[in-house]
């Protein structure tokens, strides 16, 4: 055991310390003390034990823990303060090395934090509530009391800063005191490296030579609090059965084995645990605790707001930026973070200093990390020839691009070497915060944000860069975050370069030339193909994204000229936008299927809610203004009252000549009355499908009137008979 160095962990030089009489009298409450705290007896054992062979014995089936807390309790029986006193004093020697290495750590850490500026004071002033609820959650007389704390949020939501501002606060006395004594802290990351470990080797990481005084760390495990760092991006399985669970902290044992049996209180009974995850993986995680209490890093608008403030220094300039935000449901949805508010306050930094009341110019996100890269690479010291940004640009977006390519988002330097990157270069790319060092992986690099990483390898692409295979895409198993399989995010950015006005951003600023005749060609060639056999895409909001950031009206509308079927499929209020840009761009759409889900749900802020509707408005309304478009099919779809009634409406306009309309799978909460109203007074309306939508007998009462209805022109009715009642079927529509 780490242990048996250091003097004070000398189990005979305490035991020498003893008379005949004091030691036999330790022997006497030896078997006892084993009996209280539940371990076996120790073989070969009797009060003939010499002292060097006790020490064996107890140092050999007993976890070091266990020896110590029986001889703390033995000395205090058999009156011998003195040796009791150097144990306790030794534990809080070890208590306070321990604080100290933290805090040595999170320092580090801490003077490499590139946003302190902007970044810290943020968080000092918005993480209040959430240290607030951590200082109390773990004291057994909180209202909230638990073990298991997780604290969850989206990447950049601050969660790792969190657990730092935590870490050095503990260190100072500021929170959990005197209810934690010891903090083992582990990232994914960590964890990932790991095939087989012990919890010892866990505990003893930080420690000089792994030298950790695990026996008093273990000493009160219910004052143990393990921090677990990105818990979902680990790859070890929780799913461990209950026998192969170990309780001994020496045993080496599969991480997975490990991981479950410190969740199950196998090892270390009664610890606690802090966990940091993302929301997509919070089941998984949380599935192996069953009580626990969630903290969920939430980006407020109010936040935002604070954000914007706080960059600008300057009420009239952070509300300039704020607006055009909050004008864009793209803008708003990527300013979720902090980071990201950071690289959108980058990017508008020129034109909102330039002043005046002019709009400012950015429209699309292409528009944005395109001035974000330009605002950075034209303002960093020495940056003031054209070669220099363009080659340090060359650099870059090979890095990026040969990073998402070989599944690397965390970069050793051998990476950053391989792509022509030196030393001076990375002192650069960090001093302009576009390249930071990994807060998960000692010794590594990532991009400010993956979306940039993305836009970067857009440009490569467009550059034509030599390939340059990166050491890292040799590593055999890439984490769980790193296997990067989407590259639409790419491809979107590159439809958006297509754009001369957003192209010349860079080009005019870096000194470099993009790609983009041939490009064009491909893709509307690859357009013609997929409008020309509609089934071999599931649907097109993908594309609609492309062309939004392309927003080139002529390209669009050769795009679009090449479909006479769209499918569309809209979550949230960014693919109502899109979808509205391209559909309008549309000439000869003759087909439209719909599936709108959750966005017509009760919204914080209200204007969210109210954007919606108006975006479905608008596009409810090409009902009317799309002459070729002849049949609507809408399928899996969930509507207000107010929803319906707006397509109601645009069923019933005048100039609408839908010939068909399809209905599949909509929500319980649907009501019919207005949909049914709307079929008998479109006088093209010929053809009507009503499959798996929910059934009642109002339901077929209102169908069999509206069938019955003189003016109504519907020649063909299609209902799955699997749920049409034969009864009723018979009375209301024979």
């Amino acid at each position: 055991m780490a242990e048996t160095d250091s003097p004070d962990f000398d189990l005979l030089w305490y035991l020498e310390k003893l008379n005949k009489k004091e030691f036999m009298s330790l022997k006497n409450h030896l078997k006892q003390e084993c009996l209280e705290i539940g371990l076996p007896e120790i073989p070969g054992f009797d009060l003939r034990t010499a002292k060097p062979d006790l020490v064996n014995l107890l140092t050999t089936f007993y976890e070091a823990q266990h020896v110590w807390n029986m001889m703390l309790s033995i000395f205090q029986k058999i009156r011998r303060a003195d040796l009791c006193e150097k144990i306790k004093a030794r534990r809080k020697r070890n208590r306070e090395t321990h604080k100290a290495l933290i805090k040595n750590k999170i320092l580090l850490q801490w003077e490499k934090c590139l946003f302190e500026n902007v970044h810290n004071t943020f968080y000092e002033e918005t993480i209040v509530e959430v240290l607030r609820k951590l200082d109390t959650v773990y004291d057994p007389r909180s209202t909230f009391y638990t073990k298991d704390v997780f604290l969850v949020g989206e990447k950049g939501a601050g969660k790792t800063m969190v657990m730092k501002v935590v870490l050095l606060q503990w260190t100072h006395g500021d929170i959990w005191k005197d209810v934690i004594s010891y903090i083992v802290h582990l990232t994914s990351h960590e964890i990932n490296q790991m095939s087989e470990s012990s919890l010892v080797e866990l505990i003893s990481k930080e420690w000089p030579s792994g030298q950790a005084p695990v026996a008093d760390i273990l000493s009160d495990s219910q004052k143990l609090l393990f921090i677990l760092e990105d818990m979902d991006n680990v790859d070890a399985s929780l799913n461990v059965d209950e026998s192969a669970l170990c309780s001994d902290s020496r045993k080496h044992v599969p991480v997975s084995v490990l991981l479950s049996s410190l969740f199950k209180r196998k090892m270390a009974p009664g610890s606690l645990f802090l966990i940091s995850l993302r929301p997509d993986g919070k089941a998984a995680v949380t599935a192996s605790m069953k009580k626990n209490y969630c903290i969920t890093l939430k980006f407020s608008d109010e936040k935002r707001k604070k954000y914007f403030a706080l960059f600008f220094k300057d009420s009239q300039k952070a509300a300039r930026a704020l607006k055009l935000v909050q004008e864009n449901d793209m803008f708003v949805n990527l300013c979720q973070v902090p980071v990201s508010c950071w690289i959108t306050c980058v990017a508008l930094n020129r034109q909102v200093e330039m002043g005046g009341e002019g709009k400012l110019s950015c429209q699309t996100l292409t528009d944005l990390y395109a001035h974000f890269l330009a605002n950075t690479l034209t303002s960093g010291a020495g940056m003031t020839t054209s070669q220099r940004r363009r080659t340090l640009l060359e650099r870059l977006c090979l890095l990026a691009l040969e990073g998402l390519w070989h599944d690397t988002l965390h970069f050793t330097d051998g990476d950053l070497r391989s792509v022509g990157l030196t030393k001076a270069d990375v002192s650069a790319l960090k001093a302009l915060r576009i390249l930071l060092p990994s807060s998960n992986c000692t010794d590594h690099h990532t991009f400010v944000h993956l979306k940039i990483q993305e836009f970067c390898a857009a440009v490569g692409y467009m550059m034509l860069l030599s390939e340059c295979q990166i050491p890292s895409a040799n590593k055999k198993y890439p984490e769980r975050r790193e296997r990067y399989n989407d590259f639409s995010p790419i491809t979107t950015s590159i439809f958006g370069l297509l754009n001369e006005k957003r192209r010349k951003i860079l080009e005019t600023s870096i000194g470099c030339n993009l790609l983009t005749g041939e490009l064009k060609k491909y893709f509307l060639q690859k357009m013609k193909y997929v409008g020309d056999h509609p089934k071999t895409v599931e649907h097109h909001t993908p594309l609609f994204y492309c062309l939004f950031e392309n927003q080139d009206e002529e390209f669009v509308k050769q795009i679009m000229d090449s479909f006479l079927e769209v499918t569309i499929y809209i979550q949230e209020n960014k693919d109502l936008m899109v979808s509205l840009y391209c559909l309008e761009h549309c000439r000869l759409l003759q087909k439209l299927k719909l599936s709108v889900q959750c966005i017509f749900e009760n919204k914080e802020p209200h204007i969210s809610k109210m954007r919606s509707l108006v975006y479905w408005r608008d596009l409810c309304n090409l009902l009317h203004t799309k002459e070729n478009l002849k049949e609507l099919e809408i399928c899996n779809s969930d509507f207000d009252d107010t929803s319906e009634r707006v397509l109601c409406k645009a069923l019933t306009h005048g100039s609408c000549h839908l010939q068909t309309l399809k209905l599949s799978y909509l929500s319980v909460g649907t009501r019919f009355e207005d949909v049914f109203r709307a079929i008998v007074y479109n006088p093209n309306l010929k053809f009507l499908s009503l499959n798996c939508v929910p059934h009642s007998l109002k339901m077929f009462s209102l169908l069999g009137g509206v069938l019955e209805n003189p003016v109504c022109r519907i020649q063909h009715l299609s209902i799955l008979e699997e749920w049409l009642n034969i009864s009723v079927q018979k009375s209301m529509l024979v």
